[in-house]
């Protein structure tokens, strides 16, 4: 059986996930030990330098990056197939997520930084969140037209962009920052919860939240016992929401962490 190292919460955990399951292949999903707190080690990191979730193992394979693991997962069982019929359908599906997989997931986390983690709090956290909110609104404009008259982001069917799309939109509404009501992307959003294999996969990450203890997590950091990944887009996203203040206070405090070298 496959192995996936994932954790609940992560959309690209969540998307590696929906794939499967779309295609009806079994997996064991397993959540690395000391991955918050940055010392993650073992056959996790032996097969994924970065040390980041997700990372698929089938036999002696290992997988990393979401992106790499679902062309895995698609060129290994190709039915159903979840991209589209034409190269130029495929490449929009494979934009679709390039953008959602950076651009707008560095906004969810970047919330999370200020909800659960709390790294900032008073004009600072407001100004972070109102930047959130209208690059959020940008983003799901610029969704809504990409979906355009289509029940899918795919085309005719649930596929490759519409998993691409799905963890990072439901987190938004977790958020407060759902599409607007009666617009063609919340209609879409509806369709797609719908789906069991996405309905499967974030009832799992409510589980685990019921479970996971997050009311101590501020502190955790304050202490530098969790350590949040600071990669690229995430960076970018906290400097010009106007957090800059935030990682240099993170960086202080050794309570952030960045992409470790792979020797």
């Amino acid at each position: 059986m496959l192995t996936l190292y994932d954790h609940p919460f992560s959309p690209y955990g969540q998307k590696v996930k929906i794939a499967l399951r779309e295609k009806g292949v079994a997996f064991e999903a397993r959540v690395p030990t000391d991955l918050g707190p940055g010392g993650a080690a073992g056959d996790f990191v032996r097969g994924n330098p970065r040390a980041e979730v997700p990372m698929l193992v089938d036999d002696e394979v290992r997988i990393f990056d979401s992106t790499v693991i679902v062309e895995y997962v698609e060129d290994k069982w190709p039915e159903p197939p979840l991209l589209p019929k034409t190269p130029a359908e495929r490449a929009r599906a494979r934009l679709l997520e390039e953008v959602m997989d950076t651009h707008y997931e560095a906004i969810n986390w970047g919330l999370g930084e200020l909800n659960w983690f709390r790294r900032a709090e008073g004009d600072l956290a407001e100004t972070l969140r109102a930047a959130a909110a209208r690059h959020t609104a940008s983003f799901q404009a610029w969704l809504e037209g990409e979906l355009g008259d289509r029940d899918w982001f795919n085309g005719e069917a649930f596929g490759w962009g519409d998993m691409a799309v799905v963890p990072h939109l439901a987190s938004s509404a977790t958020l407060g920052l759902a599409p607007a009501a009666g617009t063609r992307l919340a209609a879409w959003l509806g369709r797609a919860l719908d789906r069991p294999s996405v309905a499967g996969t974030l009832a799992e990450a409510r589980a685990f939240a019921a479970t996971a203890g997050m009311s101590d997590v501020a502190e955790l950091v304050r202490t530098g016992g969790f350590k949040r990944e600071y990669r690229d887009h995430r960076l970018e996203w906290m400097i010009k929401a106007g957090g800059l203040e935030v990682v240099a206070k993170g960086i202080a405090a050794d309570n952030i962490r960045f992409t470790p070298g792979f020797a």
